[in-house]
C-alpha cells in the first residue's frame, strides 16, 4: 500500500497512546516527525529574525525563486534541491546587496523576484516532461521522506542552529538598530548577506513539510505570535520554535485521519493561534 492509501484506511480512537504507537509503526510518520521537528525549530528561530528584521517579503520571494531554481533542475535533468537551494542563495545574495537599507528593501526584493518568477516560468515551459519533482515542492511532500533526507535535513539545521548562535549578538543589534549597529563598526552588508544566506538555506530545507507556497506561513507566524506575547528577544524565539514545533506535531497528528495536505493543517494551525493570541491581547488592553 502507498503511504496516502496506508492513511486514508487509518481510523482515530479515543486512545491517545494507541493511535501514535499505530501512527509511529511506519517509517514515512516517523521521517515525517522527525523532520518535521527539526525544520520547526529552525523556521521558527531564524523566523524571529526575519520578522524582527522587516523581512517576510523576503521569505515569500526566496520561496519562490526556489521553485524556480528547482524547475531548473529539472529542466537539465539534476535533484531539484539542488536548484532549490542554488536560487535561494543566489536570490538571497542579490536581495542582501542591493536592499541594504530596510526603507528600500521591499522594492529590491520585488525586483529579485519578479526575474526570478520569469526564469521560474521559462524553466517549465522549456521542460517538454511532466515536472512532478517541481511541482511536488509547491505543496511540500513530508509524508515521502527518505531516510537519506532526514540525515541531510538534521545536518543543515544543525549548520543553521550554529551559524545563528555564533551570529546572535550581532543579528540581535542589527535587527534592533541599523543605524546604530553601523556606527559601532559593523557591517550591514555582511550581516545582510549572512544572514539572507541563512533564510536562503533555512527555506531549502523547509519546502519539505508545508511547501513553497506555504512556508512563508511557518517562518513568519509562529515569530509574529512570539512578538505579541513577549518583547524578550530570548523569550521570544523559546515560543515561536515552540509554536513551529507543535503546529507542525498535531498537524502531522490530524493530517493521519484526514485526507488532505498536511501543510494545509500546519498553516490552519499558527494562523488560527495568531488570531486567537491578537483576540486575547486585544480584550486585555481594554
Amino acid at each position: 500500500m502507498t503511504n496516502l492509501a496506508l492513511i486514508a484506511s487509518s481510523t482515530f480512537s479515543p486512545n491517545l497512546w494507541s493511535d501514535l504507537r499505530d501512527m509511529w509503526q511506519y517509517s514515512f510518520m516517523q521521517h515525517a516527525f522527525e523532520t518535521g521537528t527539526v525544520i520547526a525549530l529552525v523556521a521558527g528561530i531564524v523566523g524571529y529574525f526575519v520578522v524582527l528584521r522587516r523581512l517576510s517579503f523576503a521569505a515569500h520571494a526566496l520561496s519562490h525563486a526556489g521553485f524556480a531554481g528547482a524547475a531548473g533542475a529539472v529542466l537539465i535533468g539534476i535533484n531539484p534541491l539542488f536548484g532549490l537551494l542554488s536560487f535561494t542563495s543566489l536570490g538571497g545574495l542579490a536581495m542582501a546587496a542591493l536592499g541594504k537599507k530596510a526603507a528600500s528593501r521591499d522594492v529590491q526584493i520585488g525586483n529579485v523576484l519578479a526575474f526570478m518568477l520569469g526564469l521560474g516560468v521559462l524553466f517549465i515551459s522549456l521542460y517538454k516532461g511532466y515536472a512532478t519533482e517541481a511541482y511536488s515542492l509547491l505543496f511540500g511532500e513530508i509524508l515521502g521522506i527518505s531516510t537519506t533526507n532526514v540525515f541531510i535535513t538534521i545536518a543543515a539545521a544543525i549548520l543553521i542552529l550554529l551559524a545563528v548562535i555564533v551570529l546572535y549578538r550581532r543579528l540581535l543589534f542589527t535587527s534592533l538598530d541599523e543605524d546604530v549597529a553601523e556606527a559601532k563598526g559593523i557591517s550591514m552588508l555582511g550581516m545582510n548577506i549572512a544572514f539572507m544566506l541563512l533564510v536562503a538555506v533555512a527555506v531549502s530545507v523547509s519546502v519539505e513539510v508545508v511547501g513553497v507556497l506555504l512556508i512563508f506561513a511557518l517562518l513568519v507566524t509562529p515569530a509574529a505570535i512570539a512578538q505579541q506575547v513577549t518583547k524578550n528577544p530570548r523569550h521570544g524565539l523559546i515560543v515561536s520554535a515552540l509554536v513551529a514545533l507543535i503546529a507542525t506535531w498535531f498537524g502531522l497528528f490530524i493530517s493521519y485521519y484526514a485526507p488532505y495536505p498536511v501543510s494545509f493543517f500546519i498553516v490552519s494551525l499558527v494562523f488560527a493561534t495568531y488570531l486567537i493570541v491578537r483576540l486575547i491581547k486585544h480584550l486585555t488592553a481594554q
